[in-house]
């Protein structure tokens, strides 16, 4: 049985045309450039390439790692970027900075900048200032820029490290420093457990110990003695300021000094005396000039003061030679007559 046959759907009625569509169209693009562009200038100001800049030149003699774009840092924070990067006629790495007008008063005269590369990580170029009050640092300056490679260390390090090993090794092996110093050490150990410990082991043998301690017990002995004499010597003292000032005697007892006062005192005594007579004798001499005619009685009565005169010169004499058997004067005393 054939199967009957379907009708064609209608043809679809025909849209109207669009108005102004080529208008349109070219809005549309011109729409799309201004965004474009205006994508383009933003991306542009925010990466400061519309910014005035100034331009900074550092020298190294390897720029291994560092790339155009890299930011140069101050503080952690960006203050310029790597512009170019061009090999001088000596052979050096010339790294062009562009730092922006705004952030160029980091950067004084004395600021350093370096160019470190880790381990880990990209390399760094940082910036610092430790001066801010130097003059700004001027356009167009070049500065060499201290390089800190980690990676290149590594072999130094090894090396040392295997330097320090060799001689670990020296010093460790049977005839070495140090078995040399452990032996000694022994050899220390055993004089201290001899007779003389300590002192045998600082003397070097023993004999020399055995002098040093005679001459320790010779000095104990001398200084017994020095203490004993020092003893008698307080006493001898004692004993002399007993008899010359009299401390400590009984009673009675003043010593030579106080036996000394009491002699000069019978001696003023007596010398006044003496000097009373003497006046008595200026006396009587006035009287025998102004009495001629009784020459036998005023040669009596000189007689009489003659007589007392010696007397008292005879007081003063054995008073003196008291005085000199109690004490040894240096000067001698005389008394002579008108």
């Amino acid at each position: 049985m054939n199967p009957t046959p379907t009708n064609p759907p209608p043809p679809p009625p025909d849209t109207p045309p669009v108005k102004n569509l080529e208008f349109k169209a070219g809005l549309l693009l011109m729409l799309m450039a201004v965004l474009v562009l205006g994508s383009a200038a933003y991306i542009l100001y925010a990466r400061g390439v519309l910014e005035p800049t100034q331009r900074l030149v550092l020298i190294s003699d390897d720029s291994e790692g560092v790339v155009v774009g890299l930011d140069m840092t101050f503080a952690g924070f960006a203050i310029g970027r790597v512009a170019r990067i061009e090999l001088a006629d000596d052979g050096n790495a010339r790294i062009l900075v562009d730092v922006p007008r705004k952030d160029a008063k980091w950067l004084r005269t004395s600021s350093i900048f370096t160019m470190e590369r880790g381990l880990v990580g990209g390399t760094r170029i940082r910036a610092y200032s430790g001066v801010l009050e130097d003059p700004p640092l001027p356009d167009g300056a070049e500065r060499t820029v201290l390089r800190g490679d980690t990676a290149a260390e590594i072999p130094k390090l090894a090396a040392s490290m295997r330097e320090v090993l060799d001689n670990l090794a020296a010093l460790t092996k049977a005839d070495g420093a140090v078995a040399g110093t452990l032996g000694g050490v022994q050899v220390t150990a055993e004089r201290l457990k001899g007779p003389h410990g300590g002192l045998g082991v600082l003397m070097g043998n023993d004999a020399d110990a055995k002098k040093l301690v005679l001459t320790i017990e010779r000095t104990n002995a001398l200084l017994q003695r020095a203490d004993a004499l020092a003893t008698r010597l307080d006493s001898l003292a004692a004993n002399a300021d007993r008899q010359v000032f009299g401390q400590g005697a009984g009673p009675g007892q003043g010593g030579l000094v106080g036996d000394a006062r009491v002699s000069v005192q019978q001696l003023n005594g007596l010398l006044a005396e003496a000097r009373n007579s003497l006046q008595k004798v200026d006396a009587v001499l006035v009287e025998v000039q102004g009495i001629a005619g009784n020459t036998r009685e005023a040669t009596g009565d000189l007689g009489d003061l003659r007589g007392e005169v010696e007397s008292s010169l005879r007081k003063v004499d054995s008073m003196i030679n008291d005085i000199n058997r109690k004490w040894p004067f240096a000067r001698d005393t005389e008394i002579k007559l008108p």
